[in-house]
């Protein structure tokens, strides 16, 4: 028998909160687990679970904010997005899709709700991740990839058992379309009930998984349900899933780590302390880019 991957804990995000008046997120990490660079190349997770947003004429979200060392990636699953950044970037994505900016060197950006999603409500259920780039890449020119849900990977389960959707790497041969700068998997799983999913990730590379919906079954043993965060030890083993609820939804995260100093200060992601305040200084000295786009 195959060995399989043991647990290293299970983990809860910290209280919701508002980011700007859109978004009603629990932290993950850092806030959640301090897991620091336990999860590297991820640096945080905010999850928007299931809300119901009224209909508003204003649009909600958050205004021009600096990026700079890192990456953000936001994958939806119900409304509507809508993003600007000012290098010329601009997207709309709703359920399925995903978007994945590159702050490299640094940039200035919006997230808000998209306008008719605005005028009339309904359910927002999205994650946004921040993912780390090595030293080499930090400055690398921002960039923008809008990744719909048409062109995301799919392997079905066996026995109608659910659907895999590949964002990045791979699973089973089925590559996602993301372009990633350090190797990372990045997929979500929706179950049938009794449906079953197994794989295997490298062992030095940080894996996880949150629950999202519904109930599961990890390894025969550990039990799984709604808003639950799952860290692996890095050892080997395989991953098996077998969801004991319908409709069950979960994502899978795992990235080889980057082996770096890293420091963070709020919107910025360096190597150094020295770099934050370069960071902060090119910010307020216009370098970024003009917050008026």
């Amino acid at each position: 028998m195959t060995a399989l991957r043991t647990i290293q804990g299970t983990y809860k995000g910290a209280p919701f909160h508002m980011v700007g008046d859109g978004f009603r997120v629990s932290n993950y990490f850092p806030s959640g687990t301090n897991f620091q660079q336990r999860f590297s190349p991820f640096i945080l997770m905010d999850y928007n679970a299931p809300f119901v947003f009224p209909p508003s004429d204003n649009v909600k979200g958050v205004g021009a904010h600096p990026h700079r060392g890192f990456e953000t990636v936001t994958i939806a699953y119900d409304g509507y997005i809508e993003h600007n950044d000012n290098s010329g970037n601009h997207g709309i994505i709703g359920p399925g899709d995903v978007q994945w900016m590159t702050a490299g060197s640094g940039l200035l950006h919006k997230e808000y709700h998209e306008r008719e999603f605005s005028k009339r409500g309904g359910l927002f259920h999205m994650i946004q991740l921040w993912v780390n780039l090595p030293r080499s890449q930090k400055m690398h020119p921002p960039q923008y990839q809008e990744l719909l849900k048409a062109q995301m990977g799919k392997v079905e389960l066996p026995d109608d058992g659910g659907a895999v959707r590949v964002i990045a790497g791979e699973y089973k041969g089925v590559r996602g379309p993301a372009q990633t700068f350090t190797p990372i998997h990045l997929f979500d799983i929706q179950f049938n009930l009794n449906g079953k999913a197994e794989f295997t990730l490298p062992e030095s590379y940080n894996t996880g998984l949150l629950v999202l919906k519904g109930s599961l079954q990890i390894n025969d043993i550990q039990i799984a349900a709604a808003g639950d965060f799952i860290l692996f030890d890095n050892v080997p083993g395989d991953i098996v899933l077998e969801a004991l609820t319908d409709d069950a939804l979960v994502i899978v995260l795992s990235g080889e780590p980057i082996d770096e100093p890293m420091v963070q200060r709020g919107p910025f992601v360096m190597n150094s302390h020295a770099e934050i305040m370069e960071a902060f200084q090119d910010f307020q000295l216009g370098k970024m880019g003009n917050p008026d786009f």
